[in-house]
């Protein structure tokens, strides 16, 4: 992985922070957050987990649907970097997974198959908080985070934190866990979209939540609204089922 250079960093933080404005979209911003974090440090995939209203991890976005298969399986199996950085608060950096078998014997395994070589997690935090994690794959030899990288990467997790609570500072804490719920719930919804598109046509997973995501943005719909729409009444978007 490449150091990161300055004039690509500067374009995803203003993208960002335009992100961060009324009518606050939280599924497109972290779908946004995992498909910049991915290409600012040339990385394999990068997978993001929020933590639900008990404080368990859950999928919530993923730069590819490779990622978010690797993301449920550690869930599944409560072992991994991505677990770690959230239960520490602690980034977990540069690990090169064909040596991390003692460390997560189910994970790293499955985390080969799907061609991955190595492993970064960083822990989406405010202060103590602990909201969530960031999981960054590495698919080349030489997957090592440069020195530099890791603190901006660390700020795009932050930035994801900040996301998150920036409109709900002034609420209770139970209004920010409702939020998170909804939109763990609404994830569900979505996921059930991408497979009748893709059945529909023909194409993967990945490609379908890109034409629901395109259509939305196109004709300013919420990812939530248009995905409800598609598994409740498709014959209402004909458009979205044909190639």
């Amino acid at each position: 992985m490449t150091t990161v250079s300055a004039e690509r960093l500067a374009v995803i933080f203003v993208e960002a922070a335009d992100t961060l404005v009324d009518e606050f979209d939280l599924l497109d911003f972290l779908q946004m957050l995992t498909e910049r974090a991915s290409t600012l440090v040339n990385a394999g995939a990068v997978g993001l987990m929020l933590a639900d209203q008990h404080g368990r991890l859950q999928f919530m976005a993923g730069s590819s649907e490779s990622v978010r298969l690797v993301e449920l399986f550690q869930l599944q199996n409560q072992e991994g970097p991505c677990l770690d950085a959230f239960r520490t608060g602690r980034p977990v950096i540069n690990v090169d997974l064909a040596g991390a078998a003692h460390r997560w014997p189910r994970f790293v395994p499955r985390a080969a198959e799907a061609g991955f070589l190595s492993v970064h997690a960083f822990p989406l935090r405010l202060r103590e908080h602990v909201i969530g994690a960031l999981n960054v794959f590495g698919t080349a030899e030489s997957g090592e985070l440069a020195a530099a990288d890791a603190p901006v990467v660390q700020a795009l997790a932050d930035v994801a934190t900040i996301g998150l609570l920036q409109e709900r500072t002034i609420r209770r804490a139970e209004e920010l866990t409702e939020q998170l719920q909804s939109a763990l719930n609404s994830r569900i919804v979505i996921e059930q979209a991408k497979g009748a598109i893709a059945q529909a046509r023909s194409v993967g997973v990945d490609d379908a939540f890109t034409i629901i995501r395109t259509y939305a943005r196109n004709h300013n719909r919420r990812l939530i609204d248009l995905a409800h729409e598609i598994v409740e009444d498709p014959t209402s978007l004909p458009e979205l089922y044909r190639s």
